[in-house]
């Protein structure tokens, strides 16, 4: 069986975390989705992982699996802010973020009114997007699936004796 070490598995870190980035990014530009507040607080802990995986990857080897551990950290994050977000998508509980309300527009004139707008919609956290048409899993519930997936791969790997594969 071939071993990994773990500057690759860094490097590979900092990949996934990109790609999931990519992916929230990408569905915005090319498919027109418009993100919630929670969606883009859950874009952070990808953020914060690519730094922590490009870190790891040119430091030695125990500091290296300390950073490989605060990336199973981080996505773990990532994890909670997702169920978060699904549980607020399914009505379990409000948001936690007052900008998830659709927006309210009132008093004065219909110039005023317009004046108030944002430029660009906002969208109510509640309100799940599909990526994919008939799949009825949302993104945010892709989101924690990838999350957790991700966390559970890499503490696998971790704890299966990563400190012999450098």
């Amino acid at each position: 069986m071939m071993r990994t070490s773990s500057r690759t598995v860094a490097a590979l870190c900092t990949v996934a975390a990109l790609a999931a980035l990519l992916t929230a990014l990408g569905s915005e530009t090319f498919l027109g989705l418009v993100p919630c507040a929670l969606c883009l607080l859950e874009r952070w802990p990808y953020r914060i992982a690519i730094g922590l995986g490009v870190i790891a990857f040119f430091l030695p080897g125990r500091a290296r699996l300390l950073f490989l551990w605060l990336i199973v950290l981080t996505i773990l994050a990532a994890a909670a802010l997702a169920f978060i977000h699904v549980g607020v998508e399914q009505g379990y509980w409000p948001s936690p973020l007052p900008e998830c309300a659709a927006p309210h527009i009132t008093g004065g004139t219909i110039a005023e009114r317009l004046a108030s707008m944002p430029a660009r919609p906002s969208k109510p956290c509640d309100d799940p997007t599909y990526l994919i048409p008939g799949l009825p899993i949302s993104m945010a519930a892709m989101n924690l699936l990838f999350a957790l997936a991700f966390a559970a791969l890499l503490a696998i790997y971790l704890l299966r004796g990563a400190d012999r594969r450098r």
